[in-house]
């Protein structure tokens, strides 16, 4: 007889186990990045996801999946929207053959001179309200953004300005980036970045957009073009993490504002840890002797904006939502004193 009542004890326990368990792990969710597994912004996206499961108690829990895992990288909207995918960490900038604001929401060249910049835009200045505008219609809710920062130029022929881009061979991705340097004077071409380096060592192409200067050091770019742009002046790119409308409508409201919080912390952790490996590789590449890493003057800056706000423009006309973009845009950046 005790025997059989310690039985249902324990079974009793083992159910109540599962039970708290399975209250737990009320929210399960299935994302993919743009990024590659072995991609240092991969680490920490999944840092994030680790993040949301300690902020909300295990209550909910998101799988991340690298780049093309399920769909490819400029799929993913549509899968979300079909309920393959639950959510995305992607560059908004790969649904532009859908409404070209996203393109220039997802990059408005030469606009920002830090990811503070950027975050301060979509928090308070109408950018968040912008990207819900902007997805809603295919089915997603945006929660934030986040960014690897502002993207280091690399260069085998010293810039100091605006000038200098006149007549410069680069590489530069196809889209509003072009446009923009193609404006500034120079003659962008587009190749895949796996050539970039091949191109620039064999001075197929000068100088490159390719992506922040501690990769870019990684990756030995600097070994054939040492006059690298330190912080780059042009391309910031706005990174959303995004999910299914209606799942994120059927989530609680304490849940809700713990996951938004934990985007909010994760940008800044992530732009901050990135910073710190870019100047760290800055320091090492001065102490090397071998590069010489320029900055641009505000004034410069300021040249370079001006010229790319005329590209803006011409996307502005191509649709409502992008006109709406670069109005909001453009007013922000009046108001704060970074365009006149």
């Amino acid at each position: 007889m005790l025997k059989s009542i310690a039985k249902l004890a324990l079974a009793a326990v083992a159910a109540g186990a599962l039970t708290a368990a399975a209250s737990a792990q009320e929210f399960q969710f299935r994302f993919q990045s743009a990024d590659t597994a072995g991609n240092p912004n991969f680490a920490l996206q999944q840092g994030w996801t680790e993040k949301v499961k300690e902020k909300t108690g295990g209550r909910v829990q998101i799988e991340l999946l690298p780049v093309e895992s399920i769909v490819a990288h400029n799929e993913t909207q549509d899968a979300i929207a079909a309920g393959i995918l639950d959510g995305h960490i992607t560059d908004t900038s790969y649904f532009a053959g859908k409404d070209p604001a996203f393109s220039l929401i997802a990059n408005p060249v030469g606009a920002w001179s830090s990811p503070d910049q950027m975050f301060q835009f979509m928090a308070k200045g109408g950018g968040k309200e912008l990207m819900n505008e902007l997805v809603e219609p295919y089915g997603l809710h945006f929660i934030g953004a986040t960014t690897p920062g502002l993207e280091a130029f690399v260069s085998k022929k010293q810039l100091n300005g605006v000038d200098d881009l006149k007549g410069l061979k680069m590489r530069a991705p196809e889209g509003l980036v072009q446009q923009v340097f193609a404006a500034a004077g120079a003659a962008p071409v587009n190749l895949p970045s796996s050539e970039v380096f091949t191109a620039l060592d064999k001075g197929v192409i000068d100088a490159a957009d390719y992506t922040v200067f501690s990769v870019n050091q990684a990756q030995g770019m600097h070994d054939v073009a040492s006059n690298p742009v330190y912080p780059g002046f042009h391309s910031m790119p706005l990174v959303e993490i995004s999910m299914n409308k209606q799942k994120w409508d059927a989530l609680p409201a304490d849940i809700q504002a713990l996951i938004e919080e934990s985007v909010a912390e994760f940008g800044i952790h992530q732009t901050t840890s990135l910073a710190e490996r870019d100047l760290e590789a800055v320091a090492a590449a001065k102490a090397g002797g071998k590069i010489t890493v320029t900055d641009w003057s505000a004034e410069e800056r300021a040249k370079f904006r001006t010229i790319a706000r005329g590209e803006w423009e011409k996307v502005a006309a191509r649709s409502d939502n992008a006109k709406k973009v670069y109005d909001v845009l453009t007013g922000y950046l009046k108001e704060n004193g970074l365009m006149q």
